[in-house]
């Protein structure tokens, strides 16, 4: 079988194709044929060294595909099951070997290409805006790359609770994927500085929530578009880590609450697993989740692939596709 692997970390020329035996599941495993597969951040990451992981490594962990095989005592699962997953490694392949705890079973009315795009984005955008803060009728969010992968989807969410939603971006074209997926208002970043807009936008008085992916460069004036009480949900960091923080600034910037979540610990069991991503197939199969796929590449171009993301030209989801 083909498969996308580095020996060493570092950039883009570290990956290469090679060919493999195809695997065979041991217990509490499953073996997946690779339909499509997601292409993120983390996978960069890994590339890079960023995180550290056993060389060689098999990239990607974000993919779709049907149930050849299962191990011993696999019984959630079967021969032709149509599944997905986003946290186990090894899915820029022909085949994978994928835990029986990391899959979750894909409707018959959403495509594997549709999976493969939304999992880890849409399971993300799912519990930020109905467990971390759960949005309802009347809230206003601050939702900053308001026309990425997550921001978009969240954006659809957050209106389909009954919020209002103010998104940040930087062009003009991001500036209207935002308002297609339903902003209030949308503030262009690269043209003036989202916290005076933010405090005129809301009369002064801030929003509920501020979901920030971008870390660095917005949290000390994430913290200024709060109402009193307000939440600072910092969930990426994509211009750096936010520096040591001294937390009576939160008293007195109106008693307010900061939280730095992870996907991991909101799908700790498998009920919250099968419950965020049955939520993200079934906004889509109701067409209340749109989603977009920037670009299809063939396996064999995973480095093209990855380039194109970091780029952060893109305006929508990229696939690799077996």
């Amino acid at each position: 079988m083909k498969a996308i692997q580095i020996t060493r970390t570092g950039g883009p020329e570290m990956i290469h194709a090679v060919e493999l035996d195809r695997p065979e599941p041991a217990a509490g495993q499953v073996l997946v044929e690779v339909k499509a597969i997601g292409v993120n951040f983390i996978d960069i990451y890994y590339r890079e060294g960023v995180y550290p992981a056993p060389l060689p490594l098999t990239l990607g962990q974000e993919a779709a595909g049907l149930v050849v095989a299962v191990g011993a005592g696999v019984d959630r699962f079967r021969a032709g099951d149509r599944i997905a997953w986003c946290t186990s490694l090894g899915a820029y392949a022909e085949f994978a070997i994928v835990p029986e705890t990391a899959l979750v079973t894909v409707p018959a009315k959403v495509t594997f290409e549709q999976a493969a795009a939304s999992l880890l984005q849409g399971m993300t955008a799912q519990y930020l805006s109905t467990a971390t803060f759960p949005l309802k009728r009347g809230d206003t969010a601050l939702v900053h790359a308001g026309a990425g992968g997550v921001g978009l989807l969240l954006t659809q969410m957050a209106v389909e609770a009954g919020a209002n939603v103010i998104s940040t971006v930087s062009t003009r074209e991001k500036a209207e994927l935002a308002r297609e997926a339903g902003a209030h208002d949308v503030i262009l970043y690269s043209q003036e500085d989202f916290e005076p807009a933010v405090k005129k936008i809301t009369a002064g008085r801030g929003v509920d929530v501020v979901y920030d992916s971008v870390g660095k460069e917005t949290f000390e004036r994430s913290l200024k578009c709060l109402r009193h009480r307000g939440m600072l949900v910092l969930f990426g960091a994509s211009s750096g880590s936010v520096p040591p923080f001294d937390l009576i600034q939160l008293s007195r910037g109106g008693s307010l609450f900061l939280t730095r979540p992870s996907l991991m610990h909101y799908v700790e069991t498998r009920e919250e697993l099968d419950a965020r991503s049955a939520d993200v197939f079934h906004r889509i199969e109701r067409g209340t989740l749109k989603l977009r796929i920037h670009q299809s590449f063939p396996l064999a171009k995973a480095a093209k692939a990855q380039e194109a993301l970091k780029s952060r030209a893109t305006t929508g989801k990229l696939l690799l596709v077996p």
